[in-house]
């Protein structure tokens, strides 16, 4: 599996790439930006995203606006919706308004900050990215 870590917050990435890194390369972004050339260089490259992790309160571009213009480049490369990236967006905020905006967003899972490493890897299972 390869993933990419969207985190502007040093001991998220940490704590994320030690518990993802076991299954697979993990690819690290700062911001949105960083996110949205990372997964085009993947693209181009033809190793796409499996997983992406991605905060939603970052500088410079947050993971909302971030994960439309992902998933907008997606669509552009022809990607139906069972070969694109799966995204778990994360976040320290427990607004509802922010998990809705997530899910219009097209994200596949939610998760609050800290992480929980059983429901990470509850939501990895679901999502087909590991055997249960």
């Amino acid at each position: 599996m390869k993933t990419l870590i969207v985190e502007d917050d040093f001991a998220s990435r940490v704590l994320l790439q030690s518990l993802l890194s076991r299954y697979g390369e993990c690819h690290i972004a700062v911001n949105g930006k960083e996110a949205i050339e990372a997964v085009r260089l993947a693209q181009d490259n033809g190793h796409r995203y499996d997983l992406i992790c991605m905060d939603i309160m970052m500088p410079e571009m947050d993971g909302q606006a971030a994960l439309r213009q992902i998933r907008a480049q997606e669509e552009a490369a022809g990607l139906r919706s069972n070969k694109a990236a799966k995204v778990i967006m994360t976040t320290a905020l427990d607004e509802i308004k922010d998990v809705v905006a997530a899910f219009q967003g097209l994200c596949d899972a939610y998760l609050f900050k800290p992480i929980d490493r059983a429901k990470l890897a509850g939501h990895l299972q679901s999502l087909g990215l590991v055997p249960a």
